[in-house]
C-alpha cells in the first residue's frame, strides 16, 4: 500500500478517499474491530491513550493519534471524566507569592506539602476530594471528601493535616489561588503554626504539578479499572485506594518502595 502511495506521488490521505470511492478494503478494519472490543470491555471507560497502551499490550504498536482519529470515526468517547475542580473566582482574599516555584524536591518529611480540589462527576452527582501530599515521598498526608466544595471541605482538611506537622516545625503549604486558600481563616491557621503559604501562579497549573500528576494516576488506576454502582460506592473505593497508595504502590523513583515504606526507611537509615 505505502509502495503505491509513493508510486502515485499523491498524499497517503488523497489516495484513502480514492480508495474509499472505489469500495476497497478498509485497511484499518481489523484495527478498528480491536479498539472497538477494548472500549466494550472497559465499558467506555478508556480514552485513547489507554486503548493506545492496551493495543501495545496486546503487541499492537499504533500511534496514539490514529488511535484518536478513529476512536472519533467510531463515535467512541470516554465517558467517565475526572476534572480538576476549578475553585479560582477572583480575589477574595490575599495572593501568597509563588515561593515553591516548581521546586518540587523536598529533602526531608514535613518540609513541603501541595493541595488541591478535584472533581468528579458521577451517576450525576458530584464529589470532591481535597488531599494534602508530602513532596518527599508522594505520600497523602490526609484528605477530607465532600458533596459541595465549601470551605469546611479544605478547613477540615487542613485541621486533619496539622495533627501530623510536629510542634514548631518549618513547613512550606503551597496550593492554587482558589478561594478557599484565600481565605483568613485559613491564611491565620497557617500562621499559627508557623507555616509560610505559597500560590501557584494565575491559571498555571504546572506550578502545582505534583498533585495535579496524583490526580491523573487516580484516575488511571483507579475510576478507568474498576466498576461502580453508585457514588457511595466510589467514595468506599476512593479511600481504599489512597491507603493502597500509600502503603502498597512502589514508585521507581521512591527506590522502589511505597510513600510510606520509603519515609520509615530513610528515617531509619538517619
Amino acid at each position: 500500500m505505502n509502495a503505491l502511495v509513493a508510486y502515485a506521488e499523491i498524499p497517503r490521505s488523497t489516495f484513502y478517499n480514492i480508495a474509499k470511492k472505489l469500495d476497497l478494503p478498509d485497511p484499518d478494519a481489523g484495527l478498528k474491530a480491536e479498539i472497538q472490543t477494548i472500549y466494550d470491555e472497559h465499558e467506555g471507560r478508556y480514552g485513547y491513550r489507554r486503548i493506545c497502551d492496551e493495543l501495545a499490550n496486546r503487541g499492537q504498536k499504533v500511534n496514539h493519534k490514529k488511535v484518536q482519529r478513529i476512536m472519533k470515526e467510531l463515535g467512541l468517547k470516554c465517558i467517565v471524566r475526572m476534572k480538576k475542580y476549578k475553585s479560582y473566582k477572583g480575589t477574595v482574599g490575599e495572593i501568597a507569592p509563588n515561593i515553591l516555584n516548581r521546586k518540587f524536591i523536598a529533602e526531608a518529611p514535613n518540609e513541603k506539602w501541595v493541595t488541591d480540589i478535584t472533581e468528579f462527576k458521577l451517576f450525576g452527582e458530584k464529589l470532591y476530594l481535597s488531599p494534602v501530599l508530602d513532596l518527599f515521598n508522594g505520600e497523602i498526608i490526609t484528605y477530607t471528601i465532600g458533596s459541595s466544595p465549601t470551605f469546611s471541605l479544605v478547613s477540615n482538611m487542613l485541621e486533619k493535616a496539622l495533627e501530623h506537622l510536629p510542634a514548631e516545625h518549618q513547613l512550606l503549604m503551597h496550593s492554587d489561588q482558589g478561594w478557599h486558600y484565600q481565605m483568613k481563616q485559613y491564611r491565620h491557621a497557617l500562621e499559627a503554626r508557623g507555616i509560610v503559604q505559597s500560590m501557584s501562579r494565575k491559571g498555571n497549573c504546572y506550578d502545582n504539578s505534583v498533585i495535579e500528576n496524583f490526580f491523573g494516576i487516580l484516575k488511571s488506576e483507579l475510576l478507568y479499572l474498576k466498576e461502580f454502582e453508585s457514588v457511595d460506592q466510589f467514595k468506599i473505593e476512593l479511600e481504599k485506594y489512597i491507603t493502597y497508595y500509600n502503603t502498597k504502590r512502589i514508585k521507581a523513583k521512591l527506590k522502589g518502595m511505597s510513600p510510606i515504606h520509603y519515609r520509615t526507611h530513610t528515617q531509619l537509615a538517619a
